[in-house]
């Protein structure tokens, strides 16, 4: 699965690279997410419940930041488990660009699901993947702009 997005933000270039590295942020903004703790420099470790379709599963896993390059861009790259649910894999390329007083946050996602959520079929993963990103950039864009503002974007499949 491959997903692709570009979202103005409505906050400048480095208020938005500070809460992308701030784990209280992003664990309030994941959709599902109950624990996101830093475990090194540029390690976290997170436990995530999400549905797909008739699954629900509570995934835990360990994520890694890498390519860093402040305030601009950097790849997260990590792998869940699921238990019998099946397990998620990928990375997400993310790359902040200033556009006056706003931001413009562009990431290209791959990712790979197997086991019981894989034998769901890509159409259902596919939208579930689209809904659970524009939950995230909504309450990321919340949270970033102070409340005021929400993401003006789009992802797709690719």
């Amino acid at each position: 699965m491959d997903l692709k997005g570009e979202y103005r933000l409505s906050a400048p270039r480095e208020k938005v690279w500070a809460a992308l590295n701030d784990p209280d942020v992003l664990r309030a903004c994941i959709p599902g997410c109950q624990s996101l703790e830093m475990t090194g420099e540029n390690e976290m470790a997170a436990t995530v419940v999400t549905k797909v379709g008739p699954v629900k599963a509570k995934f835990s896993g360990e994520v890694r930041l890498e390519n860093i390059n402040a305030p601009e861009s950097y790849s997260i790259v990590g792998e869940g488990k699921g238990g019998i649910a099946g397990f998620a894999k990928g990375g997400a390329d993310v790359h902040l660009a200033e556009d006056g007083a706003d931001t413009i946050l562009t990431y290209d996602v791959k990712a790979q699901v197997g086991g019981k959520i894989a034998q769901l079929g890509g159409r259902l993963i596919d939208s579930t993947a689209k809904k659970l990103a524009g939950q995230f950039f909504d309450c990321f864009a919340e949270t970033v702009s102070g409340g005021t503002a929400t993401a003006e974007g789009t992802t797709e499949s690719v």
